[in-house]
């Protein structure tokens, strides 16, 4: 198997003609991305990667002087946003209410609910292996620019462990950030395959807001990951945002590029640091079980209403890549089930009824065996449950509605 991580490593610059010929670059390639995007969004969505070659190779090489891999390049980067874009349309579908009967829906969104072309705001350049950057013996990296290659020092605490021959560097994107260069470069390495003769802890978690995760192991063990601090500290983001939108000077919009940064610069790091955590409580060989999140929204009642938009979510899905690559580190793996009744279920008798849970309490109650419980643990138990499912050989388990035992 293999497996992919992203190694962020900044420049030594040691003039200004070399950060020049970096800002040249990044902006002809930012317009020629902002280029390609509009074709692709007034020609159908069309993303076949021959037919836009086709089109527009000899058009970008010419307007934006781009070199023939940077050209190539470009549409690639067009193509993949797009992808994404799609993929995010079709997790979060657009949900509505019926006037008349007050029943709600959702309509699976696509590409055509796009009322302009993706734009490319920020300056940046990806660059090919060998072609357009390259790791030279003397330690050095020699970057192409549309001036020509140029060599800087890069500045990474543990890049050499990337150097002992398991890694095989890719894709590598210059970018600016706060003053500073960087070179965000794609790094992958052949792992063992999971095997699931060889697990040792199958742990479900449950992802919320009052707790980020509530783990549920194998051995009847629970460990709560508490939010509530995290939550508080996101409101007075918001709180803070809210007052510099309102000013709407130039100095507050300064201040509002900078908080953004630092809010998702500390939402990855709470990630980080919880996944960490994870992997390293429960070793190797484990299982981790997560629900399927698609479509499934956090209300925050307790909150302001000004405050509750920011706080019906959480960044879970980063952390579940985060998770991800730090469990095929460890020679463990993750999977999504089914996240259908499993705060519902009673893990004891296996009946399921939404009003045994009671969300004022934070708590469930099964009004057929008695069982009571925290309704997160009730949610790791069952998603636990599933996982060692998983494992005796159902590729996708889930529960069906039953309200007998």
């Amino acid at each position: 198997m293999e497996m992919q991580v992203t190694i962020k490593t900044k420049l030594k610059i040691s003039n200004s003609e070399i950060a020049w010929s970096f800002s040249k670059t990044m902006e002809q390639y930012r317009q020629a991305c902002n280029y390609v995007s509009e074709y692709i969004f007034n020609n159908d969505f069309d993303m076949k990667q021959s037919r836009l070659n086709k089109e527009l190779y000899t058009k970008l090489r010419n307007l934006f002087s781009l070199k023939s891999q940077m050209a190539q390049s470009v549409i690639r980067t067009v193509i993949a946003r797009y992808k994404t874009v799609k993929t995010q349309m079709a997790r979060r579908p657009y949900k509505y209410q019926d006037q008349n009967t007050g029943e709600w829906y959702r309509e699976v969104r696509d590409l055509t609910w796009l009322h302009k072309p993706i734009s490319f705001n920020r300056p940046q350049v990806d660059l090919q292996r060998n072609r357009d950057w390259s790791y030279l013996s003397s330690g050095q990296l020699s970057i192409n620019t549309l001036d020509g290659r140029v060599k800087v020092d890069p500045i990474c605490r543990g890049f050499n462990q990337y150097l002992d021959g398991t890694w095989k560097f890719g894709l590598a994107k210059l970018l600016k950030s706060s003053g500073k260069w960087y070179l965000h470069i794609s790094a992958t390495k052949e792992v063992a395959d999971f095997n699931k003769q060889t697990v040792k802890h199958v742990v479900g978690l449950d992802r919320g807001l009052r707790f980020l995760a509530t783990s549920y192991d194998e051995q009847g063990k629970t460990a709560f990951f508490d939010g509530q601090a995290i939550m508080r500290k996101r409101a007075k983001y918001q709180k803070l945002r809210a007052t510099l939108q309102a000013k709407g000077t130039k100095s507050a919009k300064r201040r509002l590029k900078k908080l953004s940064g630092r809010e998702n610069r500390w939402i990855s790091d709470v990630n980080h640091c919880l996944s960490k955590t994870l992997v390293q409580k429960y070793g190797a060989n484990t299982l981790f079980v997560l629900e399927n999140l698609n479509g499934v929204s956090f209300e925050r009642t307790d909150l302001p209403k000004a405050l509750r938009n920011q706080n019906k979510s959480w960044a879970f899905y980063q952390l579940e890549q985060f998770l991800t690559y730090k469990a095929h580190l460890n020679n463990s793996e993750v999977v999504e089930v089914s996240a259908k009744y499993t705060s519902q279920r009673c893990p004891k008798c296996g009946v399921i009824k939404k009003d045994n849970r009671n969300h004022e309490k934070h708590e469930y109650h099964c009004d057929n065996c008695g069982y009571r419980s925290n309704d997160d643990r009730i949610g790791a138990m069952n998603i636990q449950l599933l996982g060692t499912q998983y494992i005796s050989g159902q590729e996708q388990p889930k529960f069906e509605l039953t309200t007998n035992a």
